[in-house]
């Protein structure tokens, strides 16, 4: 399984516009939607806040992999967002969250679900790529950036 295989360059945002967490999980709601004309960006972004109602999503870090499973989905689904700024996320380190990659599954993808959570979390494991997503001028040289890393595993 590749990133890219869910992950379309049109749900890579640049610079989020969010301030709070849950402005982050509209915004990546609507990226996806965008990207994904079918799927309703208040579906998204209510899956994904209920998720984080029960624990946290921030990995430490300064990253989030905001996740959740919706019924009427056949595929995986991501966007993804950075913010310079730094967010509060409740990340379990505490410290503000940079590196947001949202994720929706079917809702009986337990398998297929967890793969890609695990994909995610090993990619973004490097701080030299953090730094380099970080360092990125636009969203095509990010999905680049993660298209090029997803590939080398």
């Amino acid at each position: 399984m590749k990133i890219a295989e869910f992950l379309q360059p049109h749900a890579v945002v640049a610079e989020l516009a969010a301030h709070s967490k849950q402005e982050v999980l509209q915004e990546l709601s609507q990226a996806m939607a965008t990207a994904n004309p079918a799927l309703s960006q208040e579906r998204l972004v209510n899956a994904l806040r209920e998720r984080e109602k029960l624990s946290s999503t921030g990995i430490g870090e300064g990253i989030a992999i905001p996740h959740a499973k919706l019924s009427e989905l056949t595929q995986l689904l991501a966007s993804f967002g950075v913010s310079h700024a730094g967010i509060d996320f409740d990340a379990i380190d505490g410290k503000p969250t940079h590196l947001f990659f949202a994720l929706i599954a079917p809702e009986n993808s337990a398998g297929i679900h967890l793969k890609a959570l695990a994909r995610i979390s090993r990619l973004f494991k490097s701080a030299q790529f953090r730094s380099s997503i970080m360092q990125a001028k636009s969203a095509d040289e990010i999905y680049e950036l993660i298209a090029r890393e997803d590939g080398r595993s």
